[in-house]
């Protein structure tokens, strides 16, 4: 008898994520105050879930951190 298990998944539309290279870049990110309030959730060691709306706020604080942040999929 060969049993099957069920993974329960949600998909979510139209959301905001933020990819690093590496889970270390991910921890420096969320150890800035001004970006740990701008995430929902953490989906991986290196993929961070934006709040709604948020994403010219992530963006900016990115930049002021000295990053390039490459926008995919955005207007």
């Amino acid at each position: 008898m060969h049993t099957t298990a069920r993974l329960a998944a949600k998909l979510h539309r139209r959301v905001c994520l933020v990819l690093t290279e590496d889970a270390v870049l991910a921890e420096e990110l969320l150890a800035r105050k001004r970006l740990a309030a701008e995430v929902a959730g953490r989906l991986s060691d290196q993929v961070l879930l934006l709040r709604p709306g948020r994403v010219e706020a992530v963006l900016d604080e990115l930049r002021k951190m000295g990053h390039t942040p490459q926008v995919v999929g955005g207007k």
